[in-house]
């Protein structure tokens, strides 16, 4: 996705003679960050959004996915995006990734408005959000301000969570992005919409860690029923809904699931029989004796937080006024020359 990478000296000029000083001035993302230089970039990304929602709602949790792949690696910098034999988008967990043609479709209408302004990075969170909106779900005031990064490896990839993970190493990845055990289990959550490949799942209903029975965890009445869908030597490509009855509606059903042993991937699964996540589960579900958390609230924060990872903002928190009228005119004169 080439028009997502801007010229860098061209992106700095812009945003030192339209962006106001106290973001140049190293503020980071900020909600409303276009207000000025692109006022309609929310809504654009909004309707095109919309748009490949009706056309195929299942883009909302390719979206949603999208945006979570992009941040845990390099940052929350677009680089999900680029093509490439050895690009992000070609690793393993990336490859079933859905919902590309919407991010095009809103970066289309962004260049048309707004030539060179909204960073890919920018309309991944955005989409992220409406996507979850169109589910059903709770809305959250985005920040925005992000610089599209351009390292891209499949490499890099490796340390997302995976679908085997125990929550030992699900946390430790959570916690290298500077996420806590409730933004794991809240984040998690997302699962609420979306499905899974039977390959990701199967090795859990029949031979199960060299046995020949299915995973104890999963509830014996809902077994039947995940064997007719995925049967041991059927089509692995199957799709499955990751929260039952309810993928296409994003609620708190998916930890009701988890209770009643009936989450689909064994990472999802864990949440509920290790102690250290089982909590927050509970206090989801509105367990008496706990602090409850409200999912829909609670998602929103986390969102916020995860999209904050290594951010690769226009200039550093650190970047001084002196700094700032030293690169504004030694770029202009080296742009006029």
């Amino acid at each position: 996705m080439g028009n997502c990478y801007f010229k860098q000296m061209s992106i700095a000029l812009f945003f030192l003679l339209a962006v106001p000083a106290t973001v140049v001035l190293g503020q980071g993302t900020r909600v409303g960050f276009y207000s000025r230089s692109c006022p309609r970039a929310e809504s654009i990304v909004q309707s095109a959004v919309r748009s490949g929602f009706n056309s195929n709602p299942t883009v909302a949790p390719g979206l949603l996915r999208m945006h979570f792949h992009d941040c845990f690696v390099q940052g929350c910098d677009g680089s999900i995006l680029t093509n490439g034999d050895d690009a992000e988008k070609m690793a393993g967990p990336n490859r079933l990734l859905r919902g590309y043609e919407v991010i095009d479709d809103a970066k289309t209408q962004l260049e048309a408005a707004c030539p060179g302004v909204v960073s890919c990075a920018d309309i991944l969170a955005l989409a992220a959000r409406d996507a979850v909106v169109l589910s059903g779900g709770p809305g959250w005031p985005v920040p925005t301000g992000r610089r599209d990064g351009r390292v891209s490896l499949a490499s890099d990839a490796s340390n997302l969570p995976g679908f085997t993970d125990s929550i030992d190493v699900q946390k430790q990845k959570f916690a290298a992005k500077g996420l806590n055990t409730q933004d794991l289990v809240t984040l998690v959550g997302g699962h609420t919409i979306g499905t899974s490949a039977c390959q990701f799942f199967r090795y859990r209903l029949y031979n199960f860690n060299s046995t020949t029975g299915a995973d104890p965890s999963i509830d014996t009445a809902f077994l039947p029923q995940l064997r007719s869908l995925c049967p041991e030597d059927g089509d692995s490509s199957k799709r499955v809904g990751l929260d039952d009855r309810s993928e296409n509606r994003f609620d708190n059903s998916f930890f009701a699931n988890l209770r009643n042993g009936r989450g689909i991937l064994e990472s999802d699964q864990k949440l509920w029989t290790d102690d250290s996540t089982k909590t927050f589960v509970q206090r989801f579900l509105g367990i008496r004796g706990l602090l409850g958390l409200t999912f829909s609230a609670e998602f929103g924060k986390s969102m916020v937080k995860m999209s904050n990872i290594e951010v690769k903002a226009l200039f550093g928190t650190h970047f001084h006024q002196n700094t700032f009228f030293s690169l504004f005119f030694s770029t202009t004169h080296s742009l006029l020359k």
